[in-house]
This record gives structure tokens, sequence and C-alpha cells, in this order.
């Protein structure tokens, strides 16, 4: 539940089938991977007006959500990013309602769910957030939210106009959050969005030393705990996982994202792959039961290992 916006458990992020992870699937393939998404349960999916092939050009990934979605929009909640480097048309509303009639226009839609700044920039929060207001007493938007932010920019925001969302990276090797961000979002009933929740694909098992991340446009070569010594020092992490997950006849990813909805109840992950095989499997974890003492368990094996890299809120 984000802000009293109803949303599936785990949510699909979509950016992978533009940028981020090497070769791009056919766009058929990628439309057919969302809508198998939604088949299998999934009402929740995001995108951003940047994500686009080496991050040139702006809506790629937007267009194929707009095609992927029609037909069952309204059965869905689709939020979209916008990046905002100041407002060349005279104030930050009329700046920002410009980049959301493109993103309307591209998802093929009269509305967004919930609409998110994607990074901080020059312009005051709070000015962000009145303008995001104005946008929901339009009906143009239900929500918004803030991406990459700490508890005092969440706060100044707040106070403004109420967050639906907030997207932070957090997994079990990124947890930062736990310490501020999520306690205030449980309090002010905001929803919380991890982005990569299996760590880029550390968490999954299947990512060694030897693993050779695609050349061109692949942000794996850029994450910390992925450097080839990173995965050699986490390798104790992902051995815990998978003996974990093979006592309940489930995959380390699953387990990676059991762990977290288990934890809070306000969180809802989004991972993001371009293989329809791992897509279902990630949904799939909305499925694994923990109890008290498995969580007991888990949480305190992985407080007792050393995370190798991090990201944090600096991170890209």
């Amino acid at each position: 539940m984000l802000r009293n916006i109803e949303v599936s458990e785990v949510g699909m992020g979509c950016m992978a089938f533009s940028h981020g992870y090497g070769q791009i699937p056919e766009e058929e393939y990628s439309i057919e991977a969302i809508r198998n998404a939604h088949e299998h349960g999934c009402t929740f999916f995001d995108t951003a007006e940047v994500y686009s092939p080496n991050l040139s050009g702006i809506g790629h990934n937007e267009l194929i959500v707009g095609k992927a979605l029609k037909g069952f929009r309204e059965d869905v909640v689709l939020a979209t990013k916008l990046m905002l480097h100041g407002f060349g048309f005279g104030s930050v509303y009329k700046s920002i309602r410009s980049h959301l009639e493109g993103s309307l226009d591209r998802l093929q839609t009269d509305y967004v769910d919930i609409y998110y700044l994607h990074r901080m920039s020059g312009v005051p929060v709070e000015k962000v957030a009145e303008a995001m207001g104005k946008l929901m007493d339009e009906g143009l938007i239900r929500g918004w939210g803030l991406s990459q932010v700490d508890v005092d920019v969440i706060d100044r925001a707040q106070s403004v106009t109420p967050l639906a969302a907030i997207q932070n990276i957090y997994s079990m090797v990124e947890r930062d959050c736990e310490a501020k961000i999520i306690p205030y979002c449980m309090e002010h009933n905001i929803g919380f969005v991890p982005f990569s929740p299996i760590a880029s694909g550390l968490l999954s098992g299947k990512i060694t030393p030897q693993t050779q991340f695609e050349r061109n446009d692949d942000v794996r070569n850029w994450v910390p705990q992925l450097s080839r010594r990173n995965i050699e020092g986490n390798q104790p992490i992902v051995e815990m996982l998978k003996s974990f997950a093979e006592k309940k006849n489930v995959t380390p990813a699953q387990i990676s994202l059991a762990w977290m909805l288990h934890k809070y109840p306000n969180v809802v992950p989004i991972p993001g792959s371009k293989n329809k095989e791992r897509i279902i499997e990630n949904l799939d974890s909305a499925n694994v039961v923990l109890t008290d003492a498995e969580f007991k368990e888990l949480e305190e094996a992985l407080n007792g290992l050393k995370v190798y890299g991090h990201r944090g809120l600096g991170g890209f």
C-alpha cells in the first residue's frame, strides 16, 4: 500500500528493457514480458522518462510500457519519474507539467498514479512538492514521490504535499535506509519502494568473480559490490542465501525479497529484469512465507557478515 494506493506485494521495474543491463530485447519480447507479469498478478509497474539506451534520448522505456499496458491501464498502478534541471518555463510547476505531459503521451494515459522526482537538483524540494500538489488537484497524478533522498529532504517535502512513496536503493547489502528513512516512512504512511533489491543480481547467486558483464550500457560494471574483488568478498552472503533457499526449496533471490517483505509492511520492492523467467521468479517471492524464527535466523546470519562495496544515496 502506497498512501492509499493499493499495489501487488512485489512490483516490476521496467528499466532493463531499455537501459542498464547490456543488449536490450526486441520490443515485442519486452511488451510480452510486461503483459506476462500482469497476468501473473503484478499490478505495479515502474518506468522513467530517461530510461533509454545509454541514457541517450527520452522516453524509450515509457513507450514500451505504454504499449504493454494498453488495454488494462485502469487495472494497474503506473509510476514514472522526471529529471528536473532548473525550470525553463518560468515556474517549477510549468516545467514539471511539461515533463508530465510528455510522459502521459508516451504512456498512452491521461494520468500517472505515482510521479517521482528522479533525483534532486538545484530546485528546492518545497517548490517541487507545491507543483506536485497542483498536479494532484488537477487529476493528472494520484500521488507523488522522491528517489534517492534522505530524511531531511523527505520531511521538507512532506510538510508541503504528503508523499505517496520514496524510491531508494535498498537490499541486503544496501541497508542505510533502515536507520531513519524506512521508519520515517512508516510513521507518515509513506510507501517505501526499493530499487535494485537483489543488488543488480548479486543476491541471485548467479554472479561469480568470473562473470563478464556486457561492455555496452551495463551498470553492473560500476556497481561497487560487483567488482571482481568485492564479488569474492561477498560470497559468504551469497552462500548463506543459497543454503537458506535450499531449505525452503526456493531461490536466493526470492529469499532476499521475502526478507524485506517480512521485515516492513510498507515496503514494495521493484526488482528489474529483461528475462521473462526471472521476472516471474521475482514476483513469486511474494508467496515465500518466512516464519518469525526463520526471519530471525536470516537476520542474525546477515548481521554477522561483512558487506564489500557500497553505493548509498550518493550512488547512481
